[in-house]
Protein backbone atom coordinates (compact mmCIF):
# COMPACT_ATOMS: atom_id res chain seq x y z
CA UNK A 1 0.00 0.00 0.00
CA UNK A 2 1.20 3.42 -0.95
CA UNK A 3 2.85 5.18 2.17
CA UNK A 4 -0.25 7.28 3.55
CA UNK A 5 1.92 9.87 5.40
CA UNK A 6 4.99 11.20 3.49
CA UNK A 7 8.09 12.13 5.91
CA UNK A 8 10.48 14.92 5.09
CA UNK A 9 13.09 15.50 7.39
CA UNK A 10 14.31 19.06 8.05
CA UNK A 11 17.03 18.59 10.07
CA UNK A 12 16.07 18.45 13.64
CA UNK A 13 12.44 19.10 12.53
CA UNK A 14 10.13 16.69 10.85
CA UNK A 15 7.32 17.24 8.85
CA UNK A 16 4.56 14.75 8.13
CA UNK A 17 2.46 15.21 5.28
CA UNK A 18 -1.02 13.99 4.61
CA UNK A 19 -0.70 11.85 1.48
CA UNK A 20 -4.46 10.51 0.55
CA UNK A 21 -5.02 12.24 -2.67
CA UNK A 22 -7.42 13.86 -3.85
CA UNK A 23 -7.97 15.65 0.01
CA UNK A 24 -6.81 13.95 2.49
CA UNK A 25 -10.09 12.48 3.00
CA UNK A 26 -9.37 10.94 6.91
CA UNK A 27 -10.65 7.37 6.93
CA UNK A 28 -9.34 4.93 9.48
CA UNK A 29 -5.86 3.93 8.03
CA UNK A 30 -4.92 7.58 7.17
CA UNK A 31 -5.96 8.12 11.02
CA UNK A 32 -4.15 5.16 12.03
CA UNK A 33 -0.79 6.22 10.17
CA UNK A 34 -1.06 9.50 11.62
CA UNK A 35 -1.16 8.98 15.21
CA UNK A 36 1.69 6.41 14.88
CA UNK A 37 3.30 8.99 13.17
CA UNK A 38 3.54 12.00 15.49
CA UNK A 39 5.17 9.91 18.47
CA UNK A 40 7.39 7.96 16.04
CA UNK A 41 8.57 11.04 15.02
CA UNK A 42 10.07 12.42 18.58
CA UNK A 43 10.86 9.59 19.63
CA UNK A 44 13.48 9.23 16.63
CA UNK A 45 14.90 12.26 17.93
CA UNK A 46 12.61 15.56 15.95
CA UNK A 47 12.78 18.08 18.59
CA UNK A 48 9.50 19.97 16.30
CA UNK A 49 7.09 18.83 14.07
CA UNK A 50 4.96 20.48 10.97
CA UNK A 51 2.30 18.74 10.27
CA UNK A 52 0.94 19.36 5.87
CA UNK A 53 -1.10 18.02 3.46
CA UNK A 54 -2.34 18.68 0.55
CA UNK A 55 -1.57 22.06 -2.42
CA UNK A 56 -5.22 23.40 -2.27
CA UNK A 57 -6.89 20.94 0.65
CA UNK A 58 -5.03 20.66 3.43
CA UNK A 59 -7.85 17.59 4.80
CA UNK A 60 -11.40 17.66 3.82
CA UNK A 61 -11.77 15.97 7.16
CA UNK A 62 -13.85 12.61 7.63
CA UNK A 63 -14.10 10.57 4.80
CA UNK A 64 -17.60 10.85 4.60
CA UNK A 65 -18.69 8.07 1.78
CA UNK A 66 -16.22 5.55 3.87
CA UNK A 67 -18.03 6.21 7.22
CA UNK A 68 -21.84 5.90 5.47
CA UNK A 69 -20.64 2.46 3.99
CA UNK A 70 -20.14 1.32 7.51
CA UNK A 71 -23.06 -0.68 8.68
CA UNK A 72 -22.89 -1.18 12.29
CA UNK A 73 -22.80 1.16 15.48
CA UNK A 74 -19.60 -0.72 16.43
CA UNK A 75 -17.91 -0.27 12.73
CA UNK A 76 -19.31 3.32 12.71
CA UNK A 77 -17.74 4.04 16.47
CA UNK A 78 -14.37 2.35 16.00
CA UNK A 79 -13.78 4.35 12.67
CA UNK A 80 -14.47 7.76 15.15
CA UNK A 81 -12.37 6.76 17.81
CA UNK A 82 -9.31 5.95 15.10
CA UNK A 83 -9.81 9.50 14.02
CA UNK A 84 -9.76 11.09 18.07
CA UNK A 85 -6.70 9.16 18.49
CA UNK A 86 -5.19 11.02 15.72
CA UNK A 87 -5.84 14.10 17.39
CA UNK A 88 -4.85 12.85 20.55
CA UNK A 89 -1.61 11.84 19.12
CA UNK A 90 -1.33 15.51 17.92
CA UNK A 91 -2.50 16.97 21.37
CA UNK A 92 -0.53 15.02 23.34
CA UNK A 93 2.92 15.24 21.53
CA UNK A 94 5.98 15.62 23.32
CA UNK A 95 7.37 18.22 20.67
CA UNK A 96 6.01 21.02 19.29
CA UNK A 97 3.45 20.75 16.12
CA UNK A 98 3.43 23.15 13.62
CA UNK A 99 0.22 22.77 11.17
CA UNK A 100 1.03 23.90 7.30
CA UNK A 101 -1.93 25.01 6.05
CA UNK A 102 -1.80 24.62 2.56
CA UNK A 103 -5.40 25.05 1.74
CA UNK A 104 -9.15 24.49 2.39
CA UNK A 105 -9.51 22.44 6.29
CA UNK A 106 -13.06 21.97 6.97
CA UNK A 107 -14.32 20.10 9.98
CA UNK A 108 -11.81 17.08 11.02
CA UNK A 109 -9.39 18.96 8.90
CA UNK A 110 -9.76 22.11 11.14
CA UNK A 111 -9.85 19.49 14.39
CA UNK A 112 -6.17 18.37 13.51
CA UNK A 113 -5.18 22.33 12.94
CA UNK A 114 -6.77 22.68 16.51
CA UNK A 115 -4.56 19.99 18.09
CA UNK A 116 -1.49 21.69 16.87
CA UNK A 117 0.79 24.39 18.77
CA UNK A 118 0.42 26.93 15.61
CA UNK A 119 -1.38 27.28 12.81
CA UNK A 120 0.29 28.73 9.71
CA UNK A 121 -2.70 29.08 6.73
CA UNK A 122 -2.43 30.26 3.12
CA UNK A 123 -3.27 33.66 2.07
CA UNK A 124 -6.29 33.24 -0.51
CA UNK A 125 -10.13 31.94 -1.07
CA UNK A 126 -9.43 28.96 1.55
CA UNK A 127 -11.92 28.37 4.36
CA UNK A 128 -11.21 26.61 7.81
CA UNK A 129 -13.26 25.97 10.32
CA UNK A 130 -16.16 23.15 12.15
CA UNK A 131 -19.32 22.76 9.95
CA UNK A 132 -21.25 20.25 11.36
CA UNK A 133 -24.25 21.73 11.65
CA UNK A 134 -24.45 22.16 8.24
CA UNK A 135 -24.74 18.39 7.72
CA UNK A 136 -26.67 17.94 10.21
CA UNK A 137 -24.43 16.93 13.29
CA UNK A 138 -23.35 18.29 17.05
CA UNK A 139 -19.80 18.65 17.23
CA UNK A 140 -18.86 17.06 20.59
CA UNK A 141 -18.18 18.87 23.36
CA UNK A 142 -14.59 18.52 23.95
CA UNK A 143 -14.42 19.37 20.22
CA UNK A 144 -16.36 22.81 20.96
CA UNK A 145 -13.64 23.48 23.25
CA UNK A 146 -11.13 23.62 21.15
CA UNK A 147 -12.54 26.21 19.00
CA UNK A 148 -12.94 28.30 22.13
CA UNK A 149 -9.54 28.01 23.46
CA UNK A 150 -8.36 29.66 20.52
CA UNK A 151 -11.31 32.35 19.76
CA UNK A 152 -12.92 32.56 22.71
CA UNK A 153 -16.39 31.57 23.95
CA UNK A 154 -19.04 34.39 22.53
CA UNK A 155 -17.11 33.74 18.99
CA UNK A 156 -16.69 30.20 19.07
CA UNK A 157 -20.43 30.16 19.50
CA UNK A 158 -21.22 32.01 16.66
CA UNK A 159 -19.31 29.83 14.27
CA UNK A 160 -19.99 26.26 15.90
CA UNK A 161 -23.85 26.74 16.02
CA UNK A 162 -23.93 28.73 12.27
CA UNK A 163 -21.15 25.73 11.38
CA UNK A 164 -19.41 28.57 9.36
CA UNK A 165 -16.41 28.33 7.56
CA UNK A 166 -14.28 31.58 7.35
CA UNK A 167 -11.52 32.43 4.56
CA UNK A 168 -8.21 32.41 5.58
CA UNK A 169 -8.10 36.55 6.36
CA UNK A 170 -11.26 36.48 9.00
CA UNK A 171 -9.30 33.54 10.16
CA UNK A 172 -6.37 35.11 11.13
CA UNK A 173 -8.43 38.13 12.12
CA UNK A 174 -10.39 35.89 14.82
CA UNK A 175 -6.69 33.88 15.91
CA UNK A 176 -8.26 31.08 14.72
CA UNK A 177 -5.29 30.74 12.67
CA UNK A 178 -1.81 32.26 13.87
CA UNK A 179 -0.45 33.71 10.81
CA UNK A 180 -0.85 34.28 6.60
CA UNK A 181 1.52 33.41 4.01
CA UNK A 182 1.58 32.87 0.69
CA UNK A 183 0.88 29.41 -0.63
CA UNK A 184 4.26 27.91 -1.20
CA UNK A 185 5.86 29.67 1.70
CA UNK A 186 3.08 28.28 4.51
CA UNK A 187 5.50 24.96 5.54
CA UNK A 188 8.75 27.29 5.75
CA UNK A 189 6.95 29.52 8.05
CA UNK A 190 5.39 26.61 10.29
CA UNK A 191 9.11 25.62 10.17
CA UNK A 192 10.34 29.16 11.17
CA UNK A 193 8.03 29.33 14.20
CA UNK A 194 9.18 25.87 15.19
CA UNK A 195 12.90 27.04 14.96
CA UNK A 196 12.80 30.19 16.75
CA UNK A 197 11.09 28.19 19.79
CA UNK A 198 13.81 25.56 19.75
CA UNK A 199 15.97 28.54 20.60
CA UNK A 200 15.19 28.88 23.81
CA UNK A 201 16.02 26.61 26.56
CA UNK A 202 14.16 23.32 26.07
CA UNK A 203 13.16 22.25 29.25
CA UNK A 204 11.28 25.25 30.83
CA UNK A 205 9.67 25.32 26.86
CA UNK A 206 8.24 21.85 27.17
CA UNK A 207 7.63 22.17 30.89
CA UNK A 208 5.65 25.27 30.39
CA UNK A 209 4.16 24.31 26.96
CA UNK A 210 2.79 20.63 29.02
CA UNK A 211 0.69 22.58 31.54
CA UNK A 212 -0.32 25.45 29.11
CA UNK A 213 -1.97 22.26 26.86
CA UNK A 214 -3.20 19.99 29.20
CA UNK A 215 -6.92 21.02 28.84
CA UNK A 216 -6.49 20.75 25.38
CA UNK A 217 -5.35 16.84 25.97
CA UNK A 218 -8.35 16.69 28.89
CA UNK A 219 -11.07 18.12 25.54
CA UNK A 220 -10.70 14.68 23.94
CA UNK A 221 -11.06 12.84 27.13
CA UNK A 222 -13.68 9.88 25.84
CA UNK A 223 -16.21 11.24 28.49
CA UNK A 224 -15.77 14.83 26.71
CA UNK A 225 -16.84 13.28 23.05
CA UNK A 226 -19.55 11.06 24.37
CA UNK A 227 -18.97 8.34 21.27
CA UNK A 228 -22.53 6.62 22.06
CA UNK A 229 -24.38 10.16 21.63
CA UNK A 230 -22.48 10.89 18.54
CA UNK A 231 -23.73 7.71 16.87
CA UNK A 232 -27.30 8.11 17.67
CA UNK A 233 -27.04 11.66 16.25
CA UNK A 234 -25.12 10.46 13.27
CA UNK A 235 -27.79 7.59 12.10
CA UNK A 236 -30.72 10.07 13.17
CA UNK A 237 -33.40 10.37 9.59
CA UNK A 238 -32.11 14.72 9.32
CA UNK A 239 -28.50 13.91 9.93
CA UNK A 240 -28.76 10.65 7.32
CA UNK A 241 -30.28 13.31 4.69
CA UNK A 242 -27.47 16.10 5.03
CA UNK A 243 -24.63 13.59 4.81
CA UNK A 244 -26.03 11.85 1.96
CA UNK A 245 -26.79 15.35 0.15
CA UNK A 246 -22.79 16.29 1.18
CA UNK A 247 -22.09 13.13 -0.82
CA UNK A 248 -24.15 14.41 -3.45
CA UNK A 249 -22.48 17.72 -3.77
CA UNK A 250 -19.09 15.93 -3.58
CA UNK A 251 -20.10 13.97 -6.29
CA UNK A 252 -20.79 16.72 -8.47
Amino acid sequence: MTALIDTIEHGTITELRLARPPVNALDPDLCRALAAAVPAAADAGARGIVLSGGEKVFSAGLDVPHLLSLRTREELGAAWMEFLGAARALAASKVPVAAAITGHSPAGGCVLALCCDYRVMAEGPFRIGLNETQVGLVAPEGIQHLMRRVVGVHRAERLLVGGELVESARAFGIGLVDELAPQDEVVARARAWLEALLQLPRAPVLHTRAIARADLVAALAPERIDIDTFVDAWNAPDTQAGLRALVARLGK
